[in-house]
């Protein structure tokens, strides 16, 4: 098996965003070398902090650009000469791209570029070139997708370029598709570099539009005015944008920017109870974890009490609950065979990206799904130990009363001692080693991994400021985050055909499995909460039954009926008085533990949000091909995204504040 042990050995890739003002901008043409200096020692910056903070291996710097003339490209070059890795998500494929972005001024040369042939005028064969030679150099995602139209409507604007109609359409659509690519950008970015003059964000695709569009998705955004390049800021909410001409720039800028450095180097700093923790102690403490290869029969009762009470037939109350984990190095060829075969057949797929997705992220899945139901088992089972023996340890202690003497009490004391000892050792156990938080976290990273693979092959991705806050840790969230940056973006160029596979056999296949669990689980989880309140209520009548019997031969001892028989039955009785509702209570307390009605709820609520995923997704599998298009199916794999990461958030609230305790 791969050692999967050093965890806090990862590498951290930190990823910038570049946005700005094209050449022909007047702000940026009048500021260039102003704008250069300033961006040059920004870049430079962020370099020499990641090589002075980082405590562990780092990967190259990523720098996402979109390739257009002027800022793109400017801040392009610098990430090379530093050498950065330079991902390009472009609006278009290439051949398109460069030849909008190169702005013939004539249809031939329009058609030339088009063809992959050169451009008569030698400014617009310049800007090709430029773009090209950059293309060469880097890692593309072309969204080619709706080429064809887009390249139609290009077209036909040089062939009327008089006709506003046309021009207009060609501008709508193709801001569309930009709008679509500087979302890869400020999704697969940490920290985005805007140089923009602080004028508009209306248009769809542009700089502004992008600043507003980041700062909503909760990236922080390094402004630099074109205007006046020195002042530039750091942005961090939209409301900032009411603000920008108010007052200086604030001091303590690159401070500010080795701050943010810094928390995509290592989990932000967390404190919980006053005393604080790094999270790179945690992450070092998850090299000390062991991965155990099967379940223990020892802590199987939390899932028994869910099979006994929550199962269907009588085969599965009492089938064998062992598992056996699925190894990381196995994964690729277990349960992750038909996905991996499925992606390395889609058109152009890239083959090392789908190897370090494998590594990267299934493995890593693997190894958290396998410690975190280890962990799962000993922390419930364990409670639910607790549950039972604490009953147990009441009735020993007055068990003597029906079936023996009180000169034998010592006896049953000395077992009730003993069922004692081990509820405060089971207690004591789980606290040293933290069974709830090492389950709670680990389980984390695992759901966030579970369905990561479809978004790096779409490019999907959820931005730092947009994935959940543990409320003692965000270890979690990093890490699986430092996992996805760690795979990146694929070079690939997205056709309808890459869309529609994706579509139809990894997202719904996806959605409709998960949806079918939760409508399983839902059902199981709401008969275990039926049956247990059933079985306690059960036992509580009982309890009344028996005192009553005891209250009837009491008073029939007043009446004149043998002593010794009385006495001796009303022992008994005594004793089931006890029995009953003290194991009522025990199964009531594990009903409450357990939660799982609101469990069956949280379920049966995913269930139906993944459900209406799936009748969204065949609507759309429906439709022709050239419907099919880059935005509707990255709006459906953010869709499934949000409800994975609302579930998990449901799941963490119901069982956060549940830490081992002693049975009260």
């Amino acid at each position: 098996m791969q050692d999967m042990t050093q965890i806090s050995a990862m590498p951290v890739t930190v990823s910038i965003g570049i946005t700005g003002h094209r050449a022909h901008n007047a702000a940026f043409a009048a500021n260039r070398d102003r704008i250069d200096a300033v961006l040059r020692d920004l870049l430079a910056g962020i370099e020499k902090t990641i090589r002075a903070e980082a405590t562990g291996p780092t990967a190259p710097t990523r720098l996402h650009s979109m390739l257009a003339d002027g800022t793109d490209q400017m801040a392009a070059e610098m990430a090379l000469a530093l050498g950065w890795n330079l991902v390009s998500p472009l609006p278009f494929g290439l051949a398109l791209n460069t030849a909008i972005n190169a702005h013939p001024l004539d249809v031939q040369d329009a058609r030339a570029l088009l063809e992959g042939r050169d451009a008569a005028d030698p400014a617009t064969q310049s800007r090709a070139q430029a773009i090209r030679a950059l293309a060469a150099k880097a890692r593309l995602f072309e969204l080619a997708d709706k080429d064809m139209a887009i390249a139609t409507l290009f077209l036909a604007r040089h062939n009327a370029p008089g006709d506003f109609t046309k021009a207009q359409r060609f501008v709508a659509e193709s801001s569309e598709r930009a709008a679509l690519a500087s979302r890869i950008v400020i999704e697969q970015s940490d920290i985005v570099l805007a140089v923009w003059d602080g004028e508009s964000t209306a248009h769809g695709g542009g700089t502004g539009h992008t600043v507003a569009a980041a700062l909503d998705l909760g990236a922080p955004v390094i402004w630099i005015d074109a205007n006046a390049p020195e002042s530039w800021r750091i942005l961090r909410a939209t409301e900032s944008l009411a603000t920008l001409r108010s007052g200086s720039a604030p001091k303590g800028r690159p401070a500010e920017i080795d701050a943010l450095v810094r928390d995509i180097l290592r989990p932000t700093r967390t404190t919980k109870s006053g005393h604080g923790t790094t999270g790179r102690r945690a992450l070092r403490a998850l090299d000390r974890e062991r991965w155990h290869e099967r379940s223990s029969r020892l802590w199987h009762a939390y899932r028994r009490v869910e099979a006994l009470f929550g199962a269907d037939t009588f085969v599965q109350r009492f089938r064998s609950l062992r598992q056996t984990y699925e190894a990381p190095d196995a994964i690729a060829a277990g349960s992750a065979a038909p996905m991996l075969a499925c992606v390395r057949a889609m058109p152009g797929q890239d083959g090392a990206f789908v190897s370090k997705m494998e590594s990267a992220v299934l493995q890593r899945f693997a190894w958290f799904d396998g410690v975190s139901a280890r962990l799962s088992d000993n922390y419930r089972g364990g409670m639910v130990v607790n549950f039972l023996l604490a009953p147990f340890a009441i009735i020993a202690g007055i068990a003597y009363l029906p079936f023996a003497t009180s000169q034998e009490k010592p006896i049953f004391a000395l077992i009730e001692f003993a069922l004692l000892v081990n509820i405060i050792a089971i207690t004591t156990l789980g606290r040293i080693r933290r069974w709830h938080g090492r389950w709670f976290k680990t389980r984390r990273v695992a759901e966030y991994l579970r369905h990561a693979p479809i978004l790096l092959i779409l490019g999907v991705a959820r931005p730092p400021g947009s994935w959940p806050r543990g409320v003692d840790a965000s270890w979690p969230e990093w890490l699986a985050r430092q996992a996805l940056r760690e795979v990146g973006l694929p070079h690939i160029s997205v056709t309808p055909a890459y869309l529609r596979i994706a579509l139809r056999d990894l997202l719904d296949e996806h959605a409709v499995r998960q949806r079918d669990y939760h409508i399983g689980k839902a059902r199981r989880l709401a008969a275990a909460h039926r049956n247990l309140d059933r079985f306690s209520s059960l036992l509580f009548m009982l309890a009344v039954i028996s005192v009553s019997i005891y209250l009837y031969l009491a008073r029939g001892a007043f009446e004149g009926r043998p002593a010794e028989i009385s006495e001796h039955a009303s022992h008994l009785f005594t004793f089931l008085g006890v029995f009953f509702p003290t194991f009522g209570g025990a199964i009531a307390g594990i009903r409450y533990f357990g939660d799982f009605e609101r469990f069956s709820a949280i379920s049966a609520v995913t269930a139906e949000k993944l459900d209406a995923v799936h009748t969204r997704i065949c609507l759309l599998l429906s439709g022709p091909d050239d419907e099919i298009d880059y935005g509707r199916v990255s709006d459906l794999a953010q869709a499934t995204d949000d409800i994975v990461v609302a579930e998990i958030e449901n799941w963490q609230a119901v069982f956060g504040g549940k830490h081992i305790t002693v049975p009260i």
